[in-house]
C-alpha cells in the first residue's frame, strides 16, 4: 500500500483535495471528516485496500491526519 492510495481515498471521502496537498491537516478540526465520513473511509479502505479496521480501534487522536491514517493502515497490512 502506498500513502498516495490512502490520500486519494481520503480526498474522495472528504470531497477535498486539500488532504493530498497538506497531509498533516487535522481532518476533524477542519471539518473534513465526521462520524459518517469515518464509516465511509473504513468501508473504502477495506474494499480497495483489503485492510479491515474495526471502528472500535479508530480514535480521532490517532487517526486525525492523512499521514497518521496512512501510518496506521501500514501497521495493519
Amino acid at each position: 500500500m502506498e500513502k498516495q492510495e490512502v490520500f486519494n481515498i481520503l480526498a474522495e471521502v472528504c470531497q477535498d483535495d486539500v488532504v493530498i496537498e497538506n497531509p498533516d491537516i487535522d481532518l476533524f478540526e477542519e471539518g473534513l471528516l465526521d462520524s459518517f465520513g469515518i464509516i465511509s473511509l473504513l468501508v473504502e479502505v477495506e474494499g480497495r485496500l483489503g485492510i479491515t479496521v474495526p471502528i472500535t480501534e479508530f480514535t480521532r487522536e490517532e487517526w486525525n491526519t492523512p499521514n497518521n491514517i496512512a501510518t496506521k493502515l501500514a501497521e495493519r497490512e
